[in-house]
C-alpha cells in the first residue's frame, strides 16, 4: 500500500505542474496576439505609406522576439549577467514610438542583474508591458511610461509609473493567471512584492527585490 501511495502521489504533483504549465503558455500565447495587434495600432500612428508601416511593425516584432528570448534562455547557451538598464531597454523597445520622444523613459542605475532573476524580471516587466498595451498608457498615443529604479541597503525597487493613458479603474480582484504569476515570481525567484497604485492619473507600480536575489 506504501508504494502505491507513493505512486498516485508523484502522479498528482506531476498533473498539477503540467496544468500549471499548460495554463503559463496559454496565458502566454494569448499575450502575444494581443501585443501583435497592440503593436500595429502604435505602427499605424505614425507610419505615412504602407512600406514604413511594414518595416517599423518587423522591427517591432523582431524586438519582441529578442525579449523573448530573455524570458526563455537558449538551452545550454552561456549564463552571463545583464546590465538592468539593457533588459528594460529590450524589453520596452517594442512599444516606444518615434513621434513620441519622451513617451517611454528608463532611469535606472548601473546595476547587474543574474541569469535566474533577469528570466524572472523580465517576465514580471513583460507581463506589465501587454497590460499597458491593453488597457494603460502605452495603449494610446499620448500616454507616458517612466520607470526608474532606487537600490537601498538590502533590496532594489523599481518604480513603474504610467500617465496620459484611459481612465484608470481599479480593478476588485487580482486573481487572473497573469496577476499570479507577477506576485509568485517576485516572491519565490526575487523575495520580493509587487505593490499596485491605481490613480486617475495612470497605474504605479512597486516592484521591490531582495539585492542579493537580484544578482544571482
Amino acid at each position: 500500500m506504501f508504494g502505491i501511495f507513493l505512486d498516485v502521489t508523484q502522479r498528482k504533483q506531476a498533473e498539477e505542474a503540467n496544468e500549471l504549465l499548460a495554463g503559463e503558455m496559454s496565458h502566454r500565447v494569448k499575450n502575444l496576439l494581443t501585443i501583435a495587434s497592440a503593436l500595429t495600432q502604435i505602427t499605424s500612428r505614425s507610419a505615412n505609406t504602407k512600406e514604413d508601416m511594414a518595416h517599423e511593425l518587423t522591427s517591432r516584432l523582431m524586438a519582441l522576439g529578442r525579449a523573448q528570448d530573455l524570458i526563455r534562455p537558449v538551452p545550454g547557451g552561456q549564463s552571463e549577467a545583464i546590465l538592468l538598464g539593457d533588459l528594460l531597454s529590450v524589453l520596452l523597445a517594442p512599444y516606444d514610438e518615434k513621434e513620441a520622444s519622451v513617451r517611454i523613459r528608463v532611469s535606472v542605475p548601473k546595476m547587474n542583474v543574474g541569469e535566474q532573476s533577469s528570466t524572472t524580471l523580465a517576465l514580471v516587466i513583460h507581463e506589465l508591458a501587454t497590460n499597458s498595451a491593453k488597457y494603460g498608457s502605452l495603449s494610446v498615443a499620448s500616454g507616458t511610461l517612466d520607470v526608474s529604479c532606487n537600490a537601498h541597503d538590502d533590496d532594489v525597487v523599481i518604480m513603474w509609473t504610467e500617465r496620459g493613458g484611459p481612465p484608470i479603474v481599479a480593478p476588485t480582484r487580482l486573481d487572473g493567471f497573469g496577476s499570479k504569476l507577477v506576485h509568485r515570481s517576485m516572491a519565490a525567484q526575487l523575495g520580493g512584492t509587487v505593490g499596485f497604485d491605481w490613480s486617475e492619473e495612470g497605474v504605479v507600480a512597486t516592484l521591490r527585490m531582495s539585492k542579493d536575489r537580484i544578482s544571482q
